[in-house]
């Protein structure tokens, strides 16, 4: 064997495997091995980082912020590591928390260390190709019913009554996304200023504050791989804080009933054949929490203004040359049949589903 077929693959970018191995050996030696360990940087997602290392004892997985500048409050890592260790064991199904650093020093920002959960990730509506509508449908329950355990989860029993603060959350979400809006304009989105006026003025009182999600969709829970109607873990919680609930539901609608084109890189796994309605998701859930969902449409008006707004950045990014890779010039397209998506749910309109 050559030495060129000796050497080891080099690490991926943002892990020093090095410098990981000897941080483990000092903090947790048991996840070490006599074999080196090897990183695989694991597809999906658009913002932090996520890796499958090998080589100690069993898989685990990595998890940091994206390269590069990002900003002061984002990207969290002691949060996630915080509320994925307070879940375990409750009725909300996350991967096991193995250890978190906080020290720049070791690989350029912190990161915090999971189990390796056996599962898969449906991405779009062909991952649900060889389920029935039954399966499907029965799939789009699971999905409201572990929502709706997070939600009724006593979160002082959890150590998370200092998680956020829910006081004025709606109010926060509104200010915090328009100013996302003005950071990332490179042009103008018709009716997007009307929608952000729109949300301001009529902000709902909230119910009683839980621990929400944030980012709740088919694509961030892993499926079990023997039984995909079972959800074994959530996923991607940087998002996650105390706050208004039905901020989750809202956005829940928008990802199930969103405007779509050709193409589009957003997930469509919603949108497969027998999947529930968005009515019939939010009648599940109020089923399930007892929650008056009446005030619906201005939360789903604020989760269209959220994603026009995510993605309205990732196309200022891409503009300025900031983005590569598939689909990221399609991104644009979505931004303002979203705002009208947006506008219709505050006229409380009938939002036509996806597919």
């Amino acid at each position: 064997m050559t030495p060129t077929q000796d050497a080891a693959p080099p690490d991926p970018p943002g892990v020093d495997l090095a410098a990981l191995a000897t941080w483990l050996r000092g903090t947790r030696p048991d996840l070490l091995a006599d074999a080196p360990l090897r990183a695989t940087l694991i597809a999906g997602g658009r913002s932090n980082l996520t890796y499958r290392v090998d080589g100690g004892r069993g898989p685990f997985v990595l998890r940091r912020p994206p390269l590069g500048h990002v900003l002061a409050t984002a990207h969290d890592m002691g949060r996630e590591y915080r509320v994925v260790s307070a879940l375990a064991g409750s009725a909300v199904p996350v991967p096991e928390a193995l250890a978190l650093c906080a020290d720049d020093a070791v690989l350029g920002a912190p990161f915090y260390l999971m189990g390796l959960v056996d599962g898969r990730v449906l991405r779009d509506a062909d991952d649900l190709a060889a389920l029935s509508a039954d399966d499907v449908r029965a799939l789009g329950g699971a999905l409201v019913d572990v929502l709706a355990d997070l939600h009724l989860l006593d979160v002082a029993a959890h150590g998370l009554a200092d998680f956020g603060r829910p006081d004025g959350y709606l109010e926060r979400q509104v200010r915090r996304w328009g100013r996302q809006l003005d950071s990332s304009r490179s042009r103008d989105v018709a009716g997007i200023e009307d929608l952000r006026a729109g949300l301001a003025a009529a902000v709902p009182l909230s119910p009683a504050p839980t621990v929400i999600h944030g980012d709740y969709r088919l694509d961030n829970v892993m499926v079990a791989p023997d039984d995909l109607r079972r959800v074994v873990a959530v996923l991607d919680w940087e998002m996650a804080t105390l706050g208004d609930p039905l901020a989750d539901l809202g956005l829940l609608v928008v990802y199930r009933n969103r405007p779509s084109t050709p193409g589009d890189p957003v997930s469509d796994a919603m949108a497969a054949p027998g999947f529930p309605t968005a009515d019939e998701l939010v009648a599940h859930y109020a089923r399930r929490t007892g929650t008056d969902v009446s005030d619906l449409s201005w939360y789903a008006a604020l989760g269209f203004f959220k994603l026009a707004v995510v993605l309205e950045g990732i196309h200022y990014r891409f503009v300025q040359g900031q983005t590569v890779g598939a689909g990221f010039d399609r991104i644009g397209l979505l931004v303002e049949p979203l705002v009208a998506g947006g506008l219709a749910a505050l006229r409380r309109d009938e939002i036509p589903a996806q597919g």
